[in-house]
C-alpha cells in the first residue's frame, strides 16, 4: 500500500520525505517535515495525527527513537500503524505494528529511514537506504527520487502505485518543496517531471516570500520586471 523514505541531508541540514502508494493523495496524509526538527511518516492504516505528534516530540528535544517509543506506548491502536522518524542529529527509527499489511519491512541508515507495506519483497526498503547513502553529494530531492526509483526497481509494492509526493524543509517554517501527484497511472515519473520544473525555481520562490523587493522576475505574461 505504501513505500516511503525520510532523510536528512548532512551537508545542508535539510529534511525530506518521498512517498508513494496505491491509495490516492498519499503525501497529504502520510508525509511530514519540519525545518530544524526532523521528518516523519505515518502509513499502513494511516493516522495523520502521528506525523505531527512525532515532530512535536522531537521539537522539544526527544530523539527519533524516543519519539516513536512514546507513541508506541501511548497510542491504543498503534498495532495498525507503521511509522518512521529522523531527527536533527540524523538518527532514525521505525516501527511496524503487528497488524501491518502484507509483506512489510523497514531499514535505517546514516541520516535515512525507509519503510513499506504490501511489498513485493523484504529487501525493498534496504535497497532504498543503500541507494540514498551511496549518493551523498547529490541534491536531496534528486537523492530521494532516485532512492524511491531504486526501491521500485527492486520490486516496490506488490501492486501498482497511484500517488506520490515529495516534501523538503530547509530553514523556513514552511516546506520549501511540497510536490504531489494525487492520482495517476505513473505517479513517480510525473513527480520527477514536476521536480525538474520546480527545482531551478526553489530559491526564487523563497526570495519572493522573504523579500519580494529583491526577487527576480516572475517570467509570466504581463510581468515587466
Amino acid at each position: 500500500m505504501t513505500l516511503s523514505i525520510a532523510a536528512r541531508c548532512d551537508r545542508t541540514g535539510d529534511f525530506g520525505v518521498i512517498i508513494t502508494s496505491s491509495s490516492p493523495a498519499v503525501a497529504a496524509r502520510c508525509a511530514y517535515v519540519r525545518a530544524g526538527v526532523g521528518a516523519a511518516c505515518t502509513q499502513n492504516i494511516t493516522d495523520p495525527r502521528l506525523g505531527p505528534a512525532m515532530l512535536d516530540l522531537m521539537s522539544v528535544g526527544s530523539s527519533a527513537r524516543d519519539s516513536i517509543s512514546e507513541l508506541v506506548q501511548r497510542e491504543p491502536l498503534i498495532a495498525y500503524r507503521q511509522i518512521t522518524a529522523i531527527d536533527v542529529d540524523g538518527t532514525s527509527s521505525a516501527y511496524s505494528g503487528a497488524e501491518t499489511l502484507g509483506v512489510y519491512a523497514t531499514a535505517t541508515g546514516k541520516s535515512v529511514v525507509a519503510a513499506g507495506n504490501l511489498l513485493a519483497n523484504l529487501d525493498v526498503p534496504r535497497t532504498m537506504v543503500r541507494w540514498f547513502e551511496a549518493n551523498s553529494d547529490a541534491d536531496l530531492g534528486d537523492r530521494l527520487l532516485d532512492a524511491l526509483a531504486a526501491g521500485i526497481d527492486a520490486g516496490g509494492e506488490a501492486g501498482p502505485v497511484h500517488s506520490a509526493g515529495l516534501l523538503i524543509a530547509s530553514d523556513v517554517s514552511w516546506p520549501t518543496t511540497d510536490l504531489r501527484v494525487d492520482w495517476s497511472e505513473n505517479p513517480i515519473a510525473e513527480l520527477r517531471d514536476v521536480w525538474y520544473v520546480w527545482k531551478p525555481q526553489v530559491a526564487d520562490y523563497l526570495q519572493r516570500a522573504l523579500d519580494p523587493r529583491e526577487a527576480p522576475s516572475y517570467r509570466v505574461p504581463g510581468d515587466t520586471g
